[in-house]
């Protein structure tokens, strides 16, 4: 398999599996990146992800251009998944919190994918780029229309208008990484990221995931006002009482996710 997917508790975890080819996506491995983001928003079990690229020089670096359909750029165009490269650069039914775990390159297709995760942990070598002006390419898949939603303007400008590289430490002041470790530290850091996640409630990280995505073009006023399913769904849970009553007890909750 060109993606290994594992669940381990409630978190699952997704490795782009290609180290031979700096793990870029072919089209078996966007259909089962395709396949898997459905998997897993049918679990609720699941209450975090992590995606990553196999070896340490990569994580992703975009599409596979060697083994390319061959198709044009304006066929290409026409037949885009809506969620954005790997199913996930863009895509919106997702609820769960994703931590991407960027251990080298992350170009393309490869960032695009950055772009769609909530928390990013990366080594101190990543670097991130949209370099497709450089082959005659645009970054369709979500790189033009969320890179500019995440960092300054002229800043994702003139990555996309030059093809340049930006290191770990530059995504951070930009605000595109949470945490920058040494190479020998990112699955420390990432699990550390995990752990958090899983000590707070599931149903409350959804609706926060869900208002943070649906949001971001309305007032603070009408956002507040949103009522999303997942936003009820946490406020009516049983597991809204069980924090209060462990806050109360001096004890860690059991979280139910319901």
């Amino acid at each position: 398999m060109s993606v290994d997917f594992v669940k381990d508790g409630h978190v699952a975890r997704v490795t782009i599996d290609r180290p031979d080819r700096m793990n870029a996506v072919d089209q078996a491995t966007d259909r089962a990146l395709e396949a898997i983001w459905s998997e897993i928003e049918g679990d609720a079990d699941i209450r975090c992800v992590v995606l990553t690229g196999a070896g340490d020089k990569a994580f992703c670096a975009g599409a596979d251009l060697k083994s390319d359909s061959g198709k044009r750029g304006i066929d290409y165009w026409a037949d885009l998944n809506d969620n954005g490269f790997g199913g996930i650069a863009l895509r919106q039914s997702l609820t769960v919190p994703v931590i991407a775990r960027v251990n080298g390159l992350a170009l393309g297709g490869g960032m695009e994918m950055v772009l769609g995760c909530d928390i990013v942990i990366a080594a101190e070598h990543a670097r991130f780029g949209l370099p497709e002006a450089k082959v005659g390419r645009l970054p369709l898949d979500g790189g033009m229309v969320a890179l500019q939603r995440l960092i300054p303007r002229n800043i994702a400008a003139g990555l996309m208008m030059t093809g340049r590289m930006m290191g770990a430490a530059e995504a951070a002041q930009y605000g595109l990484a949470n945490a920058v470790v040494p190479g020998d530290r990112l699955d420390a850091e990432v699990e550390a990221w995990v752990n958090d996640i899983l000590s707070c409630a599931p149903l409350s990280l959804r609706a926060i995931k869900r208002t943070i995505r649906s949001t971001g073009h309305l007032s603070a006023p009408e956002a507040r006002a949103l009522k999303t399913p997942e936003l009820i769904a946490a406020l009516v849970s049983e597991d809204s009482e069980e924090g209060v009553a462990a806050f109360r007890d001096k004890r860690a909750p059991v979280w139910r996710g319901k």
